[in-house]
């Protein structure tokens, strides 16, 4: 196998596929790919470099939400189908291999698009003093959304209206939208006024987008929209109603379009929408609000009316008791003052009713029993029962009662029990409730023991850091004191406060316990999983790191190879573990395993040790890498280097196998290995007898005594190898494939392949050479062979194989065409030769020979040559075509043809230099199908 060093970093250019209306340069460092919206964007990024890049496209621009596709392409082609003006910006194409620095280029994708226009209408009536003046002007105002900007044109009818064509009629746009919309202004309407106006907005048929345009009607009629509301406002109702609300529109030309909006929101889901009439079928709580219809005919400002929808209800009933404020005592006592608050959210506030009862009899207001109400637009209803000088006689259950005047909603009932067992609450943990320990995963329940009548609700939070409960929320409630955590982590470590609401109790400053809560988890130990790669007799030393674990203090571990114990002990000060392996030995290989434990369970980290050889990393930049052998079959030089060779032991073969794609039949071979492999050595294999026009699967694995190792695929197809561009192409005609040449299908007759020293010259020995070019019997040529049949202008064509074309800017369009230098040999000697005509085929230009170069008649019995300039811009042959002259004194003949970059230099007197053929647009990509192996 041949060895050279194989490693490049990356390159990398974009080329672009897909429905692109323009492709231009910007400014020498950017290109701007511009496409209509709903099309398809296909942009592929060709690299090179080895090992093989890494490929990923990315986008900026945009706003942060707008990362296409919510990530990153790691292909080579990036594809957009109907693509959306969100979608255009700057994408880049990053290759990386790990050598230097990432290879990146960037494309800008400008979407074209253009909505169709929308004409609004405006007018204003300003009055002088005295009604001396009086003017009534009106403004049409016509916007598109449109990229690039929109160009809009104004009719009135069938006449186009330009500024100045009417003196009544102005044309201009806002100097703070200029661009976005144009405005046509009709001073001092006139009859000739009222008529059909059009706009038209174009994009000057970018990207074929037509133009549109939209027609609006002015007349005598035309105005603003008016309209009536057929409701009330407010609108009460009770939860469970159905609403109707009618609006009717009461003017407007044209007929306005008429919509309800909530509060600025949508509509809830199950509400009815039908022209102006909306349907609020079985109305909630939650549905209540300012509801707005809104008209609009695009004249003047849309109208707007709207109402509110109020449902009445009752919610959160609560109270507290307050112990008499004139004395620092929380507890209720005899002679002293308590007073009792209600509390209750009403819709509407001012229908609240309260009313109290005590043991079930209705109480009036008095001079010991004092019942007073909050003003409703000040608080939430509440309602307050003093009494004063409390007696013995006062002890019993009193009830307030909330209700709205009209009914037809239920009543809300608060008990309040006053009794010499009516005390403030104490909050108690119970013990052994704190600290709690508890493993990760558990469920646990926090407890505060609460005493008092009535109880409180318990308010629980964390109380050593501002951060929310387990359920989300700052604070959560509980009725019974207890606080339930389901599936506790180890985030949930922490102090817990419990405190008394003054809701549903006393009316006093909050009493508070702490609970400590600690989360013990297992050890979190690094790496989780490695694999190790060694040869036989090597040392190496196996790692395992305790990141955090809790208990951290008793910690212990255990190595085992597979199920045999190894070693154990117990973390000291540190905390990571090692296990040294001296020389690894084949009993040595398999899976290790550091177990690390403390009371809540154990980490482990695993190491498998094994032999196998990495993978190979094939080679993709091969210069020449096709070949013709004979027609329809070819060789292919494979290469490849070796990922860490050194790492294992001695790589002795390469398994190769191979099978044509879509078949399931494998061949095998092995590739045996002379010495150690190099890191970064290029291995080269010469596939040989492979059948056009088949696909390959090629699949290497290393094999070392260990086994085998890791396998890499790759595709061989027959598209020219992609190399950097053709450098240069040259043909003798020594082999009999021909350097791939071809005959034309479509001419009179062949060329045919010949040496001097098998040539029969009985019949014609006035014409055709004695040699080939370079003067040896042996050596072949081309000719054409004019002897009978052959009539006079009957045409041989030959063509070269085809060439891919290669551009010296990076990225793919061709800024100049490229040129190359074509050469060729020629030998016309005899006295009916007729012509030799060479011709540029390009394609995308089919039908259309480009003509390069042309000779008649004889040229003398020596070998010529001829050179000329070409400019291809895209995939391209050569054609040499022999014209059979008026006998058979006749014979051309051709030898060495080249093809080098670059312009011709030392041009022969007869070459056609200076012929220049230039085109639009770069179909193909780059490079060449490679000559023949001599």
């Amino acid at each position: 196998a041949l060895v050279t060093t194989g490693v490049a970093p990356p390159t990398v250019r974009i080329i672009h596929s897909g429905h692109a209306c323009n492709i231009e340069e910007e400014r020498y460092t950017e290109r701007v790919y511009t496409i209509r919206e709903g099309e398809t964007l296909e942009l592929a990024c060709l690299v090179s470099g080895h090992p093989r890049p890494q490929i990923r496209w990315t986008k900026t621009a945009g706003s942060a939400s707008d990362r296409f596709q919510d990530s990153s392409v790691f292909n080579e082609t990036l594809r957009i189908i109907r693509i959306q003006r969100h979608q255009g910006g700057r994408y880049y194409c990053k290759a990386e291999n790990g050598l230097g620095s990432p290879a990146i280029k960037s494309i800008r994708v400008d979407v074209y698009y253009l909505d169709d226009p929308i004409v609004t209408v405006h007018q204003s009536i300003g009055e002088a003093k005295e009604q001396f003046y009086y003017e009534r002007t009106v403004f049409l105002r016509c916007m598109a959304n449109s990229n690039p900007p929109v160009r809009y044109s104004w009719r009135r009818g069938k006449e186009f209206l330009s500024q100045g064509s009417d003196k009544g009629v102005e044309i201009y746009e806002p100097f703070f939208t200029q661009g976005e919309t144009k405005i046509l202004k009709l001073k001092n309407l006139r009859p000739q006024d009222y008529a059909n106006y059009s706009c038209i907005a174009s994009v000057r048929n970018v990207c074929g987008i037509p133009e549109k345009n939209v027609l609006f009607k002015l007349s005598n009629k035309t105005a603003s929209p008016t309209i009536k509301l057929l409701v009330e406002d407010p609108i009460v109702v009770n939860p469970g109603q159905s609403v109707t609300l009618v609006c009717v529109t009461s003017g407007g030309e044209p007929t306005p379009t008429l919509t309800w909006v909530r509060n600025t929101d949508e509509l809830s889901k199950k509400s009815r929408l039908n022209g102006g009439t909306l349907t609020l079928p079985s109305i909630s709580m939650e549905e209540a609000g300012v509801y707005s219809c809104v008209a609009s005919n695009n004249v003047g400002n849309p109208a707007k009316k709207s109402t509110a929808i109020v449902v009445r209800g009752l919610k959160k009933g609560r109270f507290w008791i307050t112990p008499d404020p004139y004395h620092n005592d929380d507890n209720i006592q005899i002679g002293r003052e308590v007073k009792i608050s209600c509390q209750v959210e009403a819709t509407p506030p001012e229908e609240l009713l309260f009313s109290w009862l005590k043991n079930g009899r209705p109480l009036r207001s008095s001079e010991r029993m004092v019942i007073t109400h909050t003003d409703p637009d000040v608080q939430p209803g509440t309602t307050n029962l003093d009494i004063i000088d409390l007696k013995f006689t006062d002890f019993g259950t009193y009830t307030c009662v909330a209700a709205l005047k009209n009914g037809g909603i239920p009543e809300v009932s608060i008990d309040v029990n006053i009794s010499s067992t009516t005390v403030p609450p104490e909050l108690t943990v119970p013990r052994g409730k704190s600290p709690m320990v508890v493993q990760e995963g558990d469920t646990v329940d926090l407890q505060c023991l609460v005493s008092g009548k009535p109880k409180p609700i318990i308010l629980w939070s964390r109380a050593d850091k501002e951060v929310p409960m387990p359920d989300g929320s700052l604070q959560t409630e509980s009725y019974d004191g207890v606080l339930r955590i389901v599936n506790v982590s180890r985030e949930m470590t922490g102090t817990y406060r419990c405190a008394t609401s003054q809701y549903n109790g006393f009316n006093v400053k909050p009493r508070e316990a702490l609970v400590e809560l600690t989360v013990q988890y297992p050890p979190v130990v690094e790496p989780v999983f490695t694999e190790i790669r060694q040869g036989l007799g090597r040392a190496f030393t196996l790692n395992c790191r305790v990141l955090r674990a809790h208990p951290s203090k008793v910690l212990k571990y255990e190595w085992k190879l597979g199920t045999r114990l190894l070693t154990m002990g117990q973390f000291d000060q540190r905390d990571e573990t090692d296990y040294h392996v001296r020389a690894l030995n084949r009993e040595g290989y398999g899976e290790y395993t550091c177990e690390v434990t403390n009371e809540a369970g154990a980490g482990a980290c695993r190491f498998l040790v094994t032999g196998r050889a990495y993978a190979p990393e094939f080679y993709y930049d091969t210069y020449s890498a096709l070949w013709q052998n004979r027609p329809r079959v070819y060789g292919f030089k494979l290469q490849w280097t070796q990922q860490n060779p050194l790492s294992v032991d001695r790589i002795v073969a390469y398994r190769l196998g191979m099978k044509q794609t879509g078949q399931s039949r494998w061949w095998e071979q092995e590739i045996p290995m002379e010495g150690a492999i190099a890191k970064g050595e290029l291995i080269t294999h010469n596939l040989t007898e492979l059948i056009k026009p088949e696909a390959y699967l090629v699949r290497l694995t290393p094999i070392t005594r260990f086994g085998e190792g890791d396998s890499t695929d790759r595709i061989i197809r027959y598209s020219a190898p992609v190399n950097s561009h053709l450098r240069e192409f040259q043909c003798s005609f020594e082999d009999e494939a021909v350097c791939m040449f071809t005959q034309d299908k479509t001419d009179d007759f062949d060329w045919t392949r010949h040496s001097a020293a098998t040539r029969d010259t009985k019949y014609t020995p006035n014409t055709g050479p004695s040699s080939d070019r370079a003067g040896s019997k042996q050596g072949f040529y081309m000719y054409i062979e004019t002897s009978r049949p052959r009539l006079e202008g009957e045409k041989a064509r030959l063509l070269t194989p085809t060439f891919n074309v290669a551009h010296k800017s990076p990225y793919g369009t061709v800024t100049a065409a490229p040129t190359y230098c074509f050469g060729f040999y020629y030998h016309m000697y005899g006295k009916h030769i007729g012509a030799l005509n060479a011709y540029l085929r390009q394609k995308g230009h089919s039908g259309s020979d480009s003509s390069l170069w042309n000779l008649v008649g004889n040229q003398g019995d020596r070998w010529k040559q001829a050179k000329v300039n070409i400019h291809p811009i895209a995939s391209f042959q050569l054609v040499l075509e022999g014209i059979r002259g008026p006998g058979i004194e006749g014979d051309i003949a051709i030898d060495d043809v080249t093809i080098e970059e670059g312009e011709c230099k030392d041009p022969p007197p007869n070459s056609k230099l200076g012929q220049k053929f230039t085109y639009t647009k770069l179909t193909v990509p780059l490079n060449s199908l490679e000559n023949s192996r001599k």
